[in-house]
C-alpha cells in the first residue's frame, strides 16, 4: 500500500491543485511583469517573462515544494526600478499587482460557481460530476484567496515586504536592505515551525474568513 502522508493534500485534490497553481502562479508573475513593462522596465519582458505561458513562471522545486510542505514560490520577476520615473510608486503597483491577481482570481471562481448554482446547471449535471466541479473550484477560490493573502505577509522576499520597503523612507529602506537576510532565515522559521500554528496560519485563516465574507457580501445582490 501506498504512504502519501507527506503529501499536504489529500491524493484526490492533487489533479485540482495543479490546474490551480499553474493558473495562479502563472497569472501572479505575469501581472508582476506587466504592470513593471507599463512603468517603463523593459527586464521582464527582454527575459521572457512578460508570457501567460506558465514554462516561463513555474518554479519545479518552488512548486513540488507546495504539494509536500504547503508552501512554494514561482521563479521571481526580475524588476529593475532604475526604468521608473517615479520608483516608489512604479514600486509598489508592480508588487501589489501580483497578489491582486490572485484575488481576482478568487473572485472571478466565485462568480462562476454562483452562475453555475443560479442557472441550474449544477443540478442537471450527473452527482459525481457536479461533486467534483464543486470541490475544484472551492480549491481553486481557497488557494487564489491564500495566496493573495500569503504574498502580503511583511516579510522578505514577498510582495508585502516589498511594498513596506518602497514606502519607506531611503533612511528606513536602507537598514531593511541591510537586515534582509535575517527578515528571511525568520520568515522560514515562522512558516516550517510549529511558531506557524500561532502566527501564520491563524493570519490566513481570519484572512480568508474576511476575503470569502466580503466575497459573498459583493455577490448577494447578484444571486
Amino acid at each position: 500500500m501506498n504512504d502519501f502522508s507527506f503529501l499536504a493534500f489529500p491524493l484526490d485534490y492533487i489533479p485540482y491543485v495543479v490546474i490551480t497553481l499553474i493558473v495562479a502562479f502563472t497569472l501572479h508573475e505575469f501581472a508582476h511583469a506587466f504592470v513593471a513593462y507599463k512603468f517603463g522596465d523593459p527586464t521582464a519582458q527582454r527575459q521572457g517573462r512578460l508570457t501567460l505561458s506558465p514554462l516561463a513562471h513555474l518554479d519545479p522545486f518552488g512548486t513540488i515544494l507546495i504539494f509536500i510542505a504547503g508552501f512554494g514560490w514561482a521563479k521571481p520577476v526580475p524588476v529593475n526600478r532604475f526604468f521608473f520615473k517615479r520608483p516608489r510608486l512604479a514600486g509598489v503597483l508592480v508588487s501589489v499587482a501580483g497578489p491582486l491577481s490572485n484575488l481576482l482570481l478568487a473572485f472571478l471562481g466565485m462568480v462562476i460557481v454562483n452562475i453555475l448554482v443560479a442557472t441550474g446547471i449544477m443540478s442537471v449535471l450527473p452527482v459525481n460530476y457536479a461533486d467534483q466541479l464543486d470541490l475544484f473550484f472551492g480549491i481553486f477560490i481557497s488557494l487564489n484567496v491564500m495566496l493573495f493573502l500569503f504574498n502580503l505577509l511583511p516579510f522578505p522576499p514577498l510582495d508585502g515586504y516589498r511594498i513596506i520597503e518602497d514606502l519607506s523612507p531611503p533612511t528606513i529602506r536602507s537598514k531593511m536592505t541591510q537586515y534582509e537576510t535575517y527578515g528571511i532565515v525568520i520568515f522560514l522559521i515562522l512558516v516550517i515551525t510549529p511558531l506557524d500554528s500561532y502566527t501564520i496560519h491563524p493570519f490566513l485563516q481570519t484572512g480568508q474568513t474576511i476575503v470569502m465574507s466580503i466575497f459573498h457580501l459583493l455577490l448577494s445582490p447578484l444571486f
